[in-house]
């Protein structure tokens, strides 16, 4: 273990093996962190925050602070959940659950770029990408391999679907399909996120079918009529956006000709 001179470590901090803690680091009390993570200088850990193991967290990233919430209470024991093998850039905030035993969680293999933010009970999945300022608001959902681009701002209680991307500068009011391109303000379904989808190993037949479903999402097709096409053509992934459109209680991002 490596931990600078003027760092601050509670007493009762849990730290793993081959831990490395930068300059004016700040742990506070009830905090656990896996092997080989990296806090770097001027980092705060805040409490009840747990993290696992090869997470890298750089300057002045504040984790597991208190919820921008007027009705959360200071003596609220809720935490914050961080996986394996993230890495969070400078100035990243993420704050923890609003709400007594609740976390705001995030999953493994995350980049969150410089003064990108997560608000209270969030959940964020694996491989995700969050660039610079960009920032999601209290009770969001944030599926695997989603990409969010820079000073993207997205509202409380919104799905961001599997694979999608989020273009620079959205507002994002509505939940984001799975498989999509959504951008502008309001953001709007504009296209397949086909370089994603390739790059994730999507087979050609998947992709066509995506294609297909996406279609009928911007004809003049009764949604309950082009959700039973899509479930029809029984492929998996279709299934997954039927799901998603069927489960969402904001309404989603229609797609544009």
């Amino acid at each position: 273990m490596n931990v600078h001179p003027s760092a601050t470590v509670a007493a009762d901090a849990r730290l793993g093996n081959n831990i490395r803690i930068g300059p004016y680091v700040v742990i506070e009390e009830d905090v656990i962190l896996g092997d080989d993570c990296e806090i770097a200088a001027h980092a705060v850990i805040k409490h009840h925050t747990r993290m696992g193991a090869r997470n890298r967290i750089a300057e002045h990233a504040v984790i597991g602070g208190d919820p921008q919430d007027f009705k959360f209470k200071s003596d609220c024991l809720s935490s914050t959940e961080i996986g394996d093998d993230n890495w969070l850039r400078e100035g990243v905030t993420v704050h923890r659950g609003s709400r007594p035993g609740s976390a705001t969680r995030i999953g493994n293999n995350c980049f969150l770029m410089a003064y990108s933010h997560i608000a209270h009970d969030c959940v964020v999945g694996n491989h995700v990408v969050m660039a610079n300022t960009a920032g999601i608001a209290g009770e969001v959902v944030v599926h695997d391999y989603a990409f969010i681009s820079a000073a993207v701002t997205v509202h409380q209680f919104c799905r961001i679907g599997r694979n999608a991307m989020i273009g620079l500068s959205s507002k994002v009011v509505q939940d984001a399909l799975p498989f999509c391109i959504t951008d502008g303000n309001p953001g709007r379904a504009r296209a397949l996120n086909l370089v994603g989808l390739r790059r994730n190993g999507f087979a050609r037949a998947d992709i066509g079918a995506l294609k297909d479903a996406y279609r009928l999402l911007y004809q003049r097709v009764p949604l309950a009529d082009a959700i039973a096409r899509m479930r029809a053509m029984d492929r998996t992934a279709v299934t997954e956006l039927a799901d998603f459109i069927e489960g969402s209680t904001r309404g989603f991002a229609h797609p544009t000709r």
